[in-house]
C-alpha cells in the first residue's frame, strides 16, 4: 500500500513524503563525497569496510547516526527495521533511494511481524540492521528486538557507531547528527554479542545489557578518536 493511501497521513504529511526524500537524496549525493571515513575496531573484531556486502548477521547502532550510516552501508544490501509511524515512512522512502530494503515494525507496533520479516532476511543470507534505541528512545538504550532476533536465527550481533568530527546536532530526542561537508567520520566497531538459541527468557535482559554496552563502547571510542568529551 502506498503511503498516500494509508489512513492517518494528513495532506501536509503527504507533501513531505513526496518532496523531502528526493531533497535529502540530492543533498547527500552532493555532500557525502566530501566525507572521509576512518575505521577503527576493538581488538579481535574485523570491521565491515565501505563497499563490502556482509552476510547473515545483525548490526545495531544508535538512531542519531542514521545519515552517515546510510552513505557508508549503501552497497551492503542490508535490510533495516523501521517503525510504522510517519517518521518511519519518511526514513523508509529515503533509504530506498539508496538501495536499502525495509521491514516495518517497532517495539510498540508490529514487533512480531518485524522480527519475522528480519528472520527471513537472515535466512536469505542478507544483513538485518536495527537502530537500537529507535524509534523514540530513550537515547542510548537498546530495545530487546535484536536479542530476540539473534535467539531466533543464531546470527551474531555487530555493534558500531559513526561519529562525525564536525556535525550539526539536532534538538531531537536522539541528538540527530548531520555531518558537515569535508568532515572526517569515524566508523567505530565494538564487541560482538552472541545469543544461544536455548537461552532462558530470564537471561535475555543480561544479553540486552551486553549489547547496549557494546554499542556504547563503539560510541565512546569514536568520541575519544576525535578527542570529544563523552555525553
Amino acid at each position: 500500500m502506498a503511503a498516500e493511501d494509508k489512513p492517518g497521513f494528513t495532506l501536509a504529511q503527504r507533501l513531505v513524503l513526496a518532496v523531502v526524500p528526493r531533497v535529502v537524496w540530492a543533498l547527500l549525493w552532493i555532500f557525502s563525497p566530501t566525507w572521509r571515513f576512518e575505521v577503527i575496531a576493538v581488538e579481535g573484531v574485523t570491521p565491515v569496510l565501505f563497499g563490502e556486502k556482509p552476510g547473515p548477521e545483525i548490526y545495531c547502532f544508535w538512531h542519531q547516526c542514521v545519515l552517515p550510516c546510510t552513505v557508508y552501508f549503501r552497497r551492503s544490501r542490508a535490510v533495516i527495521l523501521i517503525s510504522q509511524s510517519f517518521d518511519g515512512e519518511l526514513i523508509t522512502r529515503i533509504l530506498k533511494l539508496f538501495g536499502f530494503d525495509a521491514v516495518r515494525g517497532s517495539s510498540s507496533r508490529g514487533a512480531r511481524e518485524g522480527l519475522l520479516g528480519l528472520s527471513h532476511v537472515i535466512e536469505t543470507g542478507r544483513t538485518a540492521i536495527f537502530t537500537a534505541d529507535g524509534p523514540r528512545g530513550p537515547i542510548y538504550q537498546t530495545k530487546m528486538g535484536p536479542i530476540k532476533l539473534a535467539q531466533m536465527t543464531g546470527a551474531p550481533i555487530g555493534a558500531f557507531h559513526l561519529e562525525p568530527e564536525r556535525a550539526w546536532t539536532m534538538g531531537s530526542w536522539d541528538r540527530f547528527l548531520v555531518p558537515k561537508p569535508f568532515t572526517r567520520i569515524v566508523v567505530s566497531w565494538g564487541p560482538w554479542t552472541r545469543v544461544p538459541a536455548g537461552l532462558p527468557t530470564e537471561a535475555l535482559e543480561s544479553k540486552r545489557a551486553e549489547l547496549n554496552a557494546a554499542i556504547e563502547c563503539a560510541r565512546l571510542r569514536a568520541l575519544d578518536h576525535f578527542k570529544k568529551a563523552g555525553s
